[in-house]
């Protein structure tokens, strides 16, 4: 029996003691994060399957995982050889959660399913409930949590110490967001607010840590009401530096562990929680009037001000001069043999880590070669690591923290020889990727509204992908940022001048090679009109496009200008930080385009 079947049987066994047939373990943590501490990867534990996104059901006979377009391929490997039978989230005739355990449970009696409340949302919570009673009126505990009982090597909590972000790099002291924060809070009726969502606690208090792998943020809660703002953290995590520098900011503490201590303690009459945020054990605690409502710090956070930006822009540097001395390394690499997708990334990371102020990385290196393009988020490893050859198709997305600021930037290069398909599609993208980068918008549009210019080109023969377009950047904070987007699904999130967010269409041909080319934008006002005020996009990421592998004659005279002009830039900008050697790599590799 392999170690994946085996821990189910151990589930099981638990699960006849706590009379449950069926539990769901969900991808999430207590502080609804993307990216989670080991500590509670539950789903990753009991299934084998690593992707950022997912969800486990067990019966007492069967299991599932759940998860989308972008882990189908990696799902289906990591899940083989044990009893997880893979479901294709968004794809016809695949069916819902509840849908299936309402067919698995269909002959058993008062059936009961188990899910965490402490690492699920609130609103996930009701609507399970819900959906759970029709489908034959199964019942839903959330007071257990069976991972206490059979992972018996379960990782600790984090304790990496807290450290303050300067406020040269900040912009805003955290007395000062803290009240505009509670202005916020009077504006939708409330008194206070719990806050869970860790990077939201760390861009208010103007702190960061090194709890969540690539991302700057630290497990704690904060619960702000009228009058005080007290911090639950493991004091241990608290240097005296940042205990004084708190204290001088008027914010208290408390351990980690005591925050439904504090939420049955605290002393206005209501209190604001986010339901999507807030999981579901906490939301329960609450015993005074709740107003259920968006956290506001989220549209305060994605608004970047005039430090923000400066830090950003020399990030956005300093990532540029390292891509480029990639870039211009790669190639004879490859020539030279041995060169690996797990090269690729100790390379670029090394390269990354001798500019100033690096901090790591800030997700985990996609390095696609050929067919491992296709796959969206593919992470190589010891047993995928493909060689590279002087041919084909790398996908490279890949980024950086850095203390002022976040990069994330996707490059696909070619290594030599490449099929007409290849080029065709490259240049379907690039046009796609131009095309939303220098469109007009009115202010307050969602990017719902503008995602259709990113596809338009490829919708017109039958290509189309499945992920978002854009998604929003911290400032040295989570490379994904909401709760702004660009992507086909409706999201009403206003896009405004200051907000960060990234351009990033692709194409992915399954078991051949993938495409995808990805800049970090800033949205700045571009004209007032009598029809209101316009929008546009600045390209934040200094690093050439690949123009090796462009189809001329599909690119219109507008597209060119806006790739030459973007390539102008890019060298005006890196050329005077560079030595002669990479000067002259980056000044071919900008060099201006013209139609045949």
């Amino acid at each position: 029996m392999n170690t994946i079947n085996r821990r189910l049987e151990d589930l099981r066994q638990v699960m006849r003691t706590e009379k449950l047939d069926a539990f769901i373990f969900p991808s999430t943590d207590p502080h609804q994060g993307e990216y989670v501490p080991d500590h509670w990867k539950g789903r990753e534990w009991i299934s084998g399957f690593n992707g950022s996104a997912g969800t486990a059901v067990v019966t007492m006979n069967e299991a599932a995982l759940w998860t989308d377009s972008r882990y189908f391929i990696a799902a289906n490997e990591q899940l083989k050889g044990t009893e997880f039978v893979l479901m294709k989230e968004r794809i016809s005739g695949t069916p819902t959660i509840s849908q299936w355990l309402g067919r698995m449970l269909q002959n058993v009696k008062s059936p009961q399913v188990g899910i965490d409340g402490t690492v699920c949302s609130a609103t996930a919570v009701i609507q399970l409930v819900t959906e759970l009673r029709h489908e034959g009126g199964i019942t839903l505990r959330t007071n257990f949590d069976p991972l206490k009982l059979i992972w018996n090597d379960r990782p600790s909590l984090p304790l990496s110490p807290v450290y303050v972000q300067p406020l040269q790099y900040a912009g805003e002291s955290a007395q000062s967001k803290l009240h505009r924060i509670r202005k916020a809070l009077r504006q939708q009726h409330a008194d206070g607010m719990l806050m869970c969502a860790l990077d939201d606690i760390a861009w208010t208090l103007n702190l960061r840590g090194d709890d969540v792998h690539c991302n700057p943020v630290f497990v704690s809660y904060l619960l702000i009401s009228s009058q005080k703002a007290t911090l639950f953290v493991n004091p241990d995590k608290l240097t005296d530096e940042v205990k004084g520098y708190l204290h001088n900011e008027g914010v208290e503490t408390d351990d980690y562990n005591n925050i439904v201590k504090g939420l049955k303690s605290y002393p206005d009459y209501n209190i604001l929680l986010d339901e999507n945020e807030t999981n579901y054990t906490l939301a329960k605690a609450v015993e005074c009037e709740k107003v259920m409502g968006e956290s506001p710090v989220k549209r305060m956070k994605t608004v970047k001000n005039e430090a923000e930006i400066a830090g950003f822009r020399q990030a956005m540097l300093k990532d540029g001069i390292a891509m480029v001395k990639f870039l211009r390394w790669l190639q004879p690499a490859v020539e030279a043999g041995g060169l690996t997708e797990m090269g690729v990334d100790r390379k670029l990371t090394s390269l990354r880590a001798e500019q100033p102020l690096f901090h790591g990385i800030s997700f985990d290196t996609i390095s696609g070669y050929q067919s491992h393009g296709a796959i969206v988020h593919y992470e190589a490893t010891p047993a995928t690591d493909s060689p590279l050859r002087p041919e084909g198709l790398l996908l490279l997305d890949s980024g950086a923290q850095y203390v002022d600021g976040t990069t994330d930037i996707t490059r696909t290069i070619a290594l030599g020889e490449l099929s007409d398909e290849q080029r065709h599609i490259y240049t379907l993208v690039l046009k796609g990727h131009l095309q939303l980068q220098n469109a007009i918008f009115p202010s307050h549009a969602s990017g719902t509204q503008i995602d259709a210019l990113a596809r338009k080109d490829m919708w017109r023969e039958g290509y189309n992908y499945l992920h978002g377009t854009g998604h929003g950047v911290g400032s040295f904070l989570n490379v994904h940022e909401g709760p702004h987007q660009i992507r086909m699904e409706y999201k009403p999130a206003p896009l405004l001048p200051g907000m960060t967010v990234t351009d990033e269409p692709g194409i992915y041909i399954e078991g051949r090679f993938g495409v995808r080319i990805e800049n970090v934008l800033l949205i700045k006002p571009y004209a007032t009109t009598p029809f209101g005020q316009f929008l546009q996009f600045e390209p934040l990421t200094l690093c050439p496009i690949d123009t090796k592998p462009i189809v001329m004659e599909m690119m219109t005279n507008d597209e060119l200008q806006w790739l030459n002009q973007y390539h102008q830039m890019v060298f005006d900008c890196l050329a005077p930080h560079l030595d002669e050697q990479h000067r002259e790599w980056l000044r071919s590799a900008t060099k201006p385009l013209n139609k045949p």
